[in-house]
């Protein structure tokens, strides 16, 4: 592959066999391959506008960072996991919280019924809430890191999608094949978000933007239909004062037979009928007969018309969804900052809003009253507003402290305190209610300096501890000195310093019958590790920081092999 391309690529080993017969590929897999790819990327784009790449065993690529609870709005549960939560932090690190963090792990990983986002574009666009740049390889990098930890937050029912535009869909519906597995694409959407022509567009106005949805697993996949209107309705009419009511009409005949021969039906006033050339009955004539006896057949006003079957509009059920979305149906984006502004006023509106309905149309179609819906791009909070408004219960985050402070807070705010009239708000009876927390991810535990990585300054006492609970795994445990976690039978101790023979025999006297204990230590002293294996056969110890970045690579190797495992099944489902 040539420096700086992006390619796909048939990864693993085969055979082509000689003599023109057709080439066979054996334990292989097709992936996108792009710079940087085996690398974890750092920052989208440094002070020199470069994206920065950095080994897998940097400090950042697996770290689990610490989240602060720091307010409340409205009425939430005892529990503060439990709790609507507006995260503010970088996506990458809210969501290895939600997975890794058994305090969250337990309510979040593997139960998100619905995670839609709305990532950056890429489309080399500069927004005044988002810089919107990113390099394709760069890009995929920034996505890959997030998808792969939304895929073990999702249910096994659950669905996720994304909203693109069309600088990155077509990479985007590759890189979320190799992902969650092509198996389990589900659609691509297709809104029409422009209610206007862009007349300034220099070849075509481009009028939509795209939706990808991909399942967990397609075939636990259920989503809701949506409800009937009089639109959808306007074609069932009641030509002959029926008391079933309305109905629509529709062909008894097809384009191929239903099996060999015909057969030849008489009407209401003697005239025999029988398909026209090319046609056939679409049904065998037994049930034929059971139709007309039912009064299911309509032969016109005459009686003397061709046969065509009626279908009560009392026992049709709501529509499948379409995967064309009209603005008429479900907003567009002038529509969308017209409701920033009635939020914002006219001079602080957001600047790329999404409109309440469409949200609502997404919730509805992939979520149930009560579910859990995730979306870790807050913006200016639609998304967590629109789920509020529907019953369902939420997580949401945003980077930037700014954006939060002045649209994503103030907003569901606004709704829990039915201060917010606009959107979806009179169409679902929205009367307020609910509330939820804030939380602020902390910066990182580690330096990475000349000398190697080091312990941030402010990892000590508790604080340290939590840290390292939650990058090992282990539940919060802060009133049970020296120890201060647990994970099954498993404690955890951390050490703000050295560790030697008398901290060794001060942990282990605190442990119960069976259990044992992970010790973590700044620095740990020769006969500390000896006395521990003698006194604790099963425990053991870990230096700060070096194993804790081992055990967030291992970590990390494990969901990128599981991706590949997803890949792979893909690959042998569709006979490639």
């Amino acid at each position: 592959m040539a420096s700086g391309a992006l390619s796909l690529a048939l990864q693993g080993t085969g055979a082509t066999p000689q003599g023109g017969e057709a080439s066979q590929v054996t334990e292989a897999r097709l992936e996108l391959v792009w710079p940087g790819k085996d690398k974890f990327l750092l920052v989208p784009k440094d002070t020199d506008g470069k994206p920065v790449w950095v080994e897998r065993d940097h400090p950042a690529a697996s770290e689990v960072r610490l989240a602060d609870f720091t307010g409340v709005v409205g009425d939430v549960p005892e529990d503060p996991y439990a709790a609507n939560l507006l995260f503010t932090g970088d996506s990458l690190d809210v969501l290895r919280i939600l997975c890794e963090v058994p305090e969250y792990r337990s309510i979040y990983r593997g139960k998100v019924k619905l995670i839609y986002i709305d990532p950056p574009f890429n489309t080399g666009q500069a927004f005044e809430h988002y810089d919107d740049w990113m390099e394709h390889s760069t890009w995929l990098s920034f996505m890959r890191e997030r998808l792969l930890l939304i895929r073990d937050l999702l249910a096994p029912d659950g669905s996720v999608w994304v909203h693109l535009d069309d600088a990155e869909q077509h990479r985007m519906r590759l890189l979320m094949d190799e992902v969650f597995g092509s198996q389990n694409f589900v659609e691509t959407i297709v809104w029409s978000r422009a209610d206007v022509p862009r007349t300034v567009a220099k070849f075509l106005s481009n009028d939509q933007d795209t939706i990808v949805a991909y399942a967990r697993d397609i075939q636990r996949l259920k989503l809701s239909r949506l409800p009937r209107d009089e639109a959808t309705n306007a074609a069932f009419k009641n030509l002959d004062r029926d008391p079933r009511g309305p109905y629509r009409l529709s062909p008894l005949t097809a384009t191929k037979p239903y099996s060999k021969g015909q057969y030849v039906v008489t009407g209401p006033t003697g005239r025999s009928f029988q398909p026209p050339n090319g046609r056939y009955w679409a049904i065998p004539e037994a049930r034929f007969l059971e139709l007309v006896a039912d009064d299911r057949v309509y032969w016109g006003k005459s009686g003397d018309a061709a046969p065509m079957k009626k279908t009560f509009l009392s026992e049709v059920g709501d529509l499948v969804p379409r995967s064309l979305w009209h603005y008429q149906d479900v907003g567009s984006s002038r529509i969308a900052k017209y409701e920033s502004k009635a939020l914002f006023g006219a001079t602080g509106a957001f600047a790329t809003p999404k409109p309440e309905r469409l949200l609502e149309r997404v919730i509805h179609i992939g979520s149930n009253p009560g579910d859990l819906v995730l979306d870790c791009f807050a913006g200016s909070g639609t998304t967590a507003a629109v789920a509020q408004k529907m019953g369902r219960r939420w997580v949401t985050a945003e980077i930037l402290s700014t954006t939060v402070e002045q649209f994503t807070q103030p907003r569901l705010t606004k709704v829990v305190k039915a201060e917010d009239p606009g959107g979806i708000t009179k169409a679902v009876g929205w009367e307020g209610g609910g509330g939820f927390r804030t939380v602020t991810v902390g910066p990182s535990m580690y330096e990475d300096t000349p000398f190697g990585v080091l312990l941030a300054e402010w990892a000590t006492n508790g604080r340290f501890a939590r840290a390292v609970a939650g990058q090992l795994g282990f539940e919060w445990q802060p009133d049970a000195a020296p120890l201060c976690g647990v994970r099954g039978r498993m404690r955890l101790a951390v050490v703000d310093g050295a560790v030697g023979s008398e901290e060794i025999r001060q942990i282990v006297g605190a442990l119960s019958e069976k259990e044992r204990v992970t010790i973590v230590a700044k620095s740990v002293l020769p006969e500390a590790e000896s006395l521990l294996a003698e006194v604790s056969p099963g425990s053991r110890i870990r230096k700060a920081p070096r194993d804790l970045l081992t055990s967030g690579a291992q970590r990390m190797r494990r969901r990128t092999e599981a991706s590949a495992r997803h890949t792979e099944e893909s690959t042998e489902g569709s006979g490639s």
